[in-house]
């Protein structure tokens, strides 16, 4: 689904942020929904819209799936269960909103944001962390330690991504650690509240609403709960977390956008020599998506050293191919080996030379150099397994995961296809692979 080119970020009154979007199709039909619903009222016992949700359901609409495909349920039935389903949002604490532009494209799109008082409610429940009024300084190295550790952030400055200084937990200018706590509603007043609006970032607010969307359920219209029954139906055809606004060409680089400081300094072959923006892939995708890069981003620096050193044994094998005795006696013709038949009846007798080229290119990979290759790599297998757990200690740290146990933490293993289910969902992908997925996709491409 797309939302066109005059797509906002806000609803109608510029106020109210887009945290998540619900899309399907309809086309014009003769009964109205507000019809529908209330002669409908009397047979199965289904409740109307409230105002709020039906001053905008008077327009004739009518859900389909896309074409291809075919569903069991009637058209007046996903109208129905869409009513049903959105009239249980509404009671859950969210606000919809309809996108009046897109209907003449024959998709229809259902805008929702998470007010405050249900934003923390959910962020209570959930235990989201959040940082607190108190805070502290790092201890800066000294004397030699101290001098090495500003040389190397010097050498290392080219390679760093340009974003904020307050998204880069590995400047060595920003050594202040700020402390988090489960979010709690009683205790306001210790938390390092700015703005509402500001307090959970963009990709905890489409969690929280991700949450919601799982748990409502149709009891009237069908026996659904959540939005992925409803998917599965053609209820809906989709249901995404929108990314930031547009890109910013005016007022200077200190005024991109998240989505934009990602698109210039991470997905973008110009940049592929520096260092990844950890602490903004974890503000924009949460901590799940931000270790899985962060892992990848150790693998691949440590394989430079396997990689130089097979290019070494391969280099040896081309200087020393010609002073092999094996390859020299089976590519000297003079020598004239005839070998015996490699079959019965069909098979002829064949010259040891005829193997030469293979037995020279197999020398190349497989020389006196590939014992040494071979425990390099023993050696390194054990040494990147030590340095990926001191790494993600350090981000453990620096994000607030110190109390995470370490089977909790999905997508360290690149065969993981299944994530867990943990009790504590800020750290878990169940509730944030849809979404981020989405955004992992689309983000080199929705500018």
């Amino acid at each position: 689904c797309f939302l066109g080119p005059r797509t906002r970020t806000f609803f109608a009154d510029g106020q109210r942020k887009v945290d998540y979007i619900l899309c399907y199709n309809y086309k014009k039909r003769r009964i109205s929904l507000h019809r529908l619903s209330l002669t409908s009222q009397a047979s199965n016992g289904s409740l109307p819209l409230p105002s709020m949700l039906r001053r905008d359901t008077q327009p004739e609409l009518e859900a389909g799936l896309p074409e291809g495909e075919e569903s069991q349920l009637s058209e007046e039935e996903k109208a129905m269960m869409r009513e049903e389903f959105e009239s249980g949002l509404l009671e859950q604490g969210l606000q919809l909103e309809r996108d009046k532009e897109s209907r003449s494209q024959g998709i229809g799109f259902i805008r929702l944001h998470v007010p405050w008082a249900t934003l923390s409610r959910e962020a209570e429940l959930q235990k989201i962390k959040v940082p607190v009024k108190k805070s502290y300084e790092l201890r800066q190295p000294q004397g030699i330690a101290g001098k090495i550790a500003l040389l190397y952030q010097t050498l290392i400055k080219p390679f760093r991504p340009d974003v904020p200084e307050t998204l880069n937990t590995q400047s060595h200018q920003n050594r202040t650690k700020t402390l988090s706590h489960p979010f709690s509603r009683d205790k306001l007043h210790l938390f390092e509240i700015k703005s509402q609006d500001i307090l959970f970032d963009y990709s905890v607010r489409s969690r929280i609403v991700k949450e919601i969307l799982t748990r409502t359920a149709c009891t009237q219209t069908c026996q659904a709960t959540g939005i992925s029954s409803l998917l599965a139906t053609g209820v809906y055809n989709s249901a995404f977390p929108p990314h930031d606004g547009s890109f910013t060409r005016k007022g200077g680089r200190d005024q991109r956008n998240d989505r934009q400081l990602l698109y210039e300094e991470w997905a973008n072959y110009g940049v592929m020599f520096k260092y990844q923006p950890l602490d903004l892939i974890r503000k924009y995708f949460g901590e799940a998506i931000g270790l899985y890069f962060a892992w990848m981003g150790v693998y691949t620096r440590m394989l430079v050293p396997p990689s130089l050193l097979g290019l070494i044994v391969f280099l040896y094998g081309v200087l020393t191919v010609n002073t092999n005795v094996p390859s020299q006696e089976m590519c000297d013709d003079s020598l004239n080996f005839t070998m015996c038949p490699l079959c019965d009846a069909v098979c002829d007798y064949w010259k040891l030379s005829s193997v030469c080229s293979l037995t020279r290119a197999s020398y190349l990979f497989d020389n006196g150099a590939t014992t040494l290759f071979a425990i390099f790599m023993s050696l390194w297998a054990a040494f990147f397994l030590e340095h990926w757990k001191r790494r993600q200690m350090c981000l453990k740290h620096a994000w607030d995961l110190t109390s995470l146990e370490d089977e909790e933490i999905i997508l360290l293993n690149p065969n993981t296809h299944t994530p867990k289910h943990t009790h504590t969902p800020h750290y878990t992908l169940s509730s944030l692979s849809q979404h981020a997925y989405i955004k992992s996709n689309c983000i080199c491409h929705m500018r």
